[in-house]
Order: structure tokens, then C-alpha cells, then sequence
């Protein structure tokens, strides 16, 4: 909601990092937090809230880093309620206070800046204006309700259920912001194929599948640096 009257250093400061990349809106973000971090509010307002893209993008970074515990399960489900009231059409991302004061540490934050910047910095080089019937507001619905799901295979509590769907709604959040539909087009195929391999690998398998999709991530992460 607009507020009259001066507008003061903070808002300045969102306005600001409205205009610059999200990766290097984290890296700031991550420096500027005090020793004892952020509530996700906090987070949410440093990011201006500028649309439902840019809180999706930045939560979407814990949940893709993998075998980080904890974190992801902080913001799964104030993903999910964006996520739900981007498929509703809300012009503007809301959490109720339950959600807005769930605690970011100030190491987490420096890692979440990090891996985007590692691993997003140079996609949001690459993007730009193409497929706009992708990206524009009717597709942004359908792609919110999308993401719900997404969010829904996040919160099984299993190993590997989390990362490709993580990676997919920051590639499609990537691609909403940029108009980039290529990009969106490209992250929910990699969300909703990693979705049917559990599904189907799990079916046939069961939990030995599960293993062996941990002990491959471990080891393509862990060779990555």
C-alpha cells in the first residue's frame, strides 16, 4: 500500500534495488543484514516486493541448494502462499505475519547470495524479451499454479525431492521478470519432469531410488565446488 509524505533512506534503498540484478540485489542484501540476520518480512521488504517474480527467485535459492536442511523448510510454505495468490492474480504478494517472521541467519543469507549469484548470475545475462505470450499476465496465473505444485513436491520430507523444483521456479521467476518465455517455458519442463521421474522412479523402485538420486546430487555439487 503507497504511503504519502517522504519517502525516507529505506525506501530509497528498495528503489534502488528494483533497478539492479536480483543476484546482486542478494549479495546487499546478504552484506547489510546484521549478525543476527532477517526475519523473512524483513528479507521480503529488502527486496522491495516488486513482484511476485523477485520473492519467488530469491526463496527459491535455499530450496535449490542441496542438503541444505532447514532453510527450505522455512520458506516452502510461504512459497507455496505466493505462489497460490500468483494463480489467483493478485497484483501484489502478501504473508501473513506467522510467515513474515520466520528467522533468515545472517550465514544463510551469504550462502543464498552466493549460490544465486554462482549459479543464476549468468542466466539473467542471457535473458531477454522473447515468446512474450509466456510471460505475460494470463500465463503468469497458470504458471503460479504451477509453482504450487512445485512447492507441494518441496515439502516431501524426502531427499531429492526438493532442488530440480527449487532450480525450475528460479528459472521460470528468472524468465517472468525478464518477459523471458523461453526461460519460464524452460523451468517448469525441468520442475514437472523432475516431479514424474520421482514419481515413476519411486513407484518401481521405492526408496532405493531415492538413495540414488542423493548420492548423484552429492556427488555433482560436491565435485561443482
Amino acid at each position: 500500500m503507497a504511503h504519502a509524505g517522504p519517502q525516507g533512506p529505506h525506501t530509497d534503498q528498495n528503489a534502488q534495488s528494483e533497478q539492479m540484478a536480483l543476484t546482486e540485489a542478494l549479495a546487499i542484501i546478504a552484506d547489510d543484514a546484521p549478525a543476527d540476520g532477517l526475519t523473512l518480512g524483513q528479507f521480503s521488504n529488502a527486496l522491495g516486493e516488486r513482484v511476485f517474480g523477485a520473492l519467488l527467485f530469491a526463496l527459491a535459492i535455499p530450496v535449490c541448494m542441496p542438503f541444505l536442511y532447514g532453510v527450505p523448510q522455512i520458506v516452502a510454505l510461504p512459497m507455496m502462499a505466493i505462489a497460490a495468490q500468483m494463480a489467483a492474480g493478485r497484483p501484489h504478494p502478501w504473508m501473513p505475519r506467522s510467515f513474515r517472521d520466520r528467522p533468515l541467519d545472517k550465514a544463510s543469507l551469504v550462502r543464498i547470495a552466493r549460490w544465486a549469484k554462482k549459479w543464476f548470475g549468468w542466466l539473467e545475462t542471457l535473458a531477454r524479451p522473447r515468446l512474450a505470450l509466456l510471460s505475460g499476465p494470463t500465463a503468469e496465473r497458470l504458471v503460479g499454479a504451477i509453482f504450487v505444485l512445485f512447492c507441494a513436491s518441496i515439502l516431501i520430507p524426502l531427499p531429492a525431492t526438493n532442488t530440480a523444483p527449487g532450480i525450475g521456479i528460479a528459472i521460470a521467476s528468472i524468465g517472468l521478470l525478464t518477459r523471458d518465455g523461453l526461460l519460464v517455458l524452460a523451468g517448469l519442463v525441468l520442475g514437472l519432469l523432475w516431479i514424474s521421474l520421482l514419481i515413476i522412479g519411486f513407484t518401481f523402485f521405492g526408496a532405493a531410488f531415492i538413495d540414488l538420486l542423493k548420492d548423484f546430487i552429492l556427488g555433482l555439487f560436491g565435485a561443482s565446488g
